[in-house]
């Protein structure tokens, strides 16, 4: 008779199952193998305890174990073919140590679910039959040692010859750190290529006959909002597979605690990428923080500047959500928690409006319109768009996607700039020690010598960098830095952080009729080297009228 994990409502939902076949159950039973729920072989679905695991199978090909002192998914088998890494487990954040876990059936027999718990955790592990899928959802208390929550599938990598490309460290050499590497003198990167948190559906890695996938479900527990970018794939000695909840990577906003995260999804193919699963149907099983009753919220969007998308955010200490307005600007949010919301308007990713607004559950509030209230004075000149990205200028579509030392990136060298030439030819980037300063040339007419604003607008900074100009032979004085996330930032894939607007009141006495000379300048109290050094990355710069 070997040793079982079956909690009560195990025993219940077996009780429920016997009670329909006409049979009862023993009180005194201390086995469930004689209940011939549990005890099942690979192809037969169902939750086998031994040898201090809990082996759960699908039916359909997928089987996987759960170590019962620790919650950690040890072997994940697929059509008989052992898939996860056998030197590291699959497991939530780097483990969780020790744990309590725990297996039950449904009444119906057709769904398992183990449950994982600590202090601070409870971590979900679902699987239906016939479904080649392990569905997850994770509550929290506090914030895991470790800094960061995170599901980690860790899988043999050999078995993977294909994986997202920008995070495929095999064969690579370390440049930066111990996690951003050159493959071929391509720089490759766990943080490059990622998806921004309105676009996660579906990723992963496949072989031959293989695909597993991580279906990121909702975000609304997750923070950074709309535009944040976080980890998906790694593959090197192994194939990680993740579903980061919350992180250091740049990190904008507190991380939300007291909430369930997910439901997310770990979905196996024979190498086909899948939809999206249904994962509502988990709203039956119980789960801890989970929320039926909600409501939603409608309105129209004005003042956007032509031609850059808008979009609307919702955001409390408990929840987020996004909504994309439509062509006439009407929008309506996604099912939301019940509170009270700051709803802010975004002109592509500058926050340029927020309000409050108030859910309640079961009703729609309408008429949550919003409007713009960004200052828009007129300008001599402009570089770039106000939209919250650099992705307009030299290297800026790159950030997300290599290391800024890549040869595949244009010039870093400092430049000059002529107003009127194209915005490509400005740097999206700036370091002290890379590419410092950059000089602006333009031209204005006697009409035009006057005092005017010149205004920089930042997307992140790093170790304290922040802008001072000098105009001919006038020179600014120096602003304090912006508040910023502690982060490398823009060697980290990304150009997301606190939007940033700096002024300077520039006399007349500085201008000219002609040719004027505009330089700008990273300066910091800190220091650092390369691209590591202060440094920050544009939005856009102009001259106000």
């Amino acid at each position: 008779m070997r040793p079982r994990t079956f909690d009560r409502t195990a025993r219940a939902w077996a009780a429920a199952l016997l009670a329909m076949s006409g049979c009862a159950l023993d009180d005194g039973a201390e086995d469930p193998d004689s209940l011939g729920i549990v005890e099942q072989d690979a192809t037969a679905f169902g939750v086998t305890a031994s040898g201090g695991f809990l082996t759960v199978s699908s039916g359909a090909g997928l089987v996987y174990r759960v170590r019962q002192s620790s919650g950690d998914i040890t072997s994940i088998r697929w059509n008989d073919t052992e898939l996860n890494d056998q030197s590291k487990a699959s497991h939530l954040s780097s483990g969780l140590g020790t744990a309590t876990v725990t297996s039950s059936l449904s009444p119906s027999g057709t769904t398992a679910l183990i449950t994982i718990t600590t202090s601070t955790v409870t971590h979900y592990l679902a699987t239906r039959r016939n479904d080649n899928t392990i569905y997850m959802a994770t509550h929290i208390t506090a914030e895991p040692t470790v800094g960061e929550l995170r599901w980690i599938t860790r899988l043999q990598s050999g078995r993977f010859t294909s994986a997202p490309v920008n995070s495929d460290i095999r064969n690579g050499t370390a440049i930066e750190s111990t996690d951003v590497f050159t493959v071929n003198g391509q720089s490759r990167s766990k943080y490059y290529g990622n998806q921004q948190a309105k676009d996660l559906t579906v990723r992963g890695v496949v072989g031959n006959g293989v695909g597993v996938f991580m279906a990121y479900g909702n975000r609304e527990s997750s923070s950074g909002g709309p535009f944040f970018r976080d980890i998906q794939n790694q593959t090197g000695t192994d194939a990680e597979v993740y579903n980061y909840m919350n992180s250091g990577h740049n990190q904008t906003e507190p991380f939300r605690t007291g909430v369930l995260h997910g439901p997310y999804a770990l979905v196996f193919t024979t190498g086909g990428t899948p939809a999206v699963p249904d994962m509502s149907w988990m709203s039956g099983l119980g789960l801890t923080g989970w929320v039926s009753s909600r409501g939603t919220v409608s309105g129209r969007v004005a003042g956007v500047a032509s031609g850059i998308p808008p979009l609307v955010s919702f955001r409390n200490a408990t929840a987020q959500y996004w909504a994309r307005p439509d062509s006439a600007g009407n929008f309506v949010s996604p099912a939301m928690k019940p509170g009270s919301y700051t709803q802010s308007l975004f002109q592509g990713e500058l926050e340029v409006a927020t309000r409050t607004v108030n859910v309640t559950a079961n009703t729609t509030l309408a008429g949550q319109n919003i409007t713009s209230t960004r200052a828009n004075p007129a300008t001599i000149w402009r570089i770039g768009q106000w939209d919250g990205t650099p992705l307009e200028f030299r290297n800026g579509g790159n950030i997300t996607l290599m290391h800024p030392s890549d040869g595949r990136n244009g010039s870093w060298a400092p430049a000059t700039f002529t107003v009127g030439s194209a915005a490509s030819a400005f740097p999206a980037a700036q370091w002290i020690a890379v590419n410092n300063p950059t000089t602006i040339r333009f031209t204005l007419a006697a009409n035009q010598v006057a005092a005017h604003t010149v205004r920089i607008g930042l997307t992140a900074a790093i170790a304290g960098g922040r802008p001072a100009i000098t105009v001919n032979s006038f020179n600014s004085s120096n602003p304090s830095p912006s508040s910023q996330p502690s982060s490398r930032s823009l060697t980290i894939g990304t150009y997301r952080g606190n939007n940033t607007l700096f002024t300077f009141n520039v006399p007349a006495s500085a201008f000219v009729a002609g040719t004027n000379t505009l330089v700008i300048r990273v300066i910091s109290g800190s220091s650092g080297s390369g691209f590591l050094s202060p440094g920050f990355s544009y939005d856009a710069v102009e001259l106000v009228n």
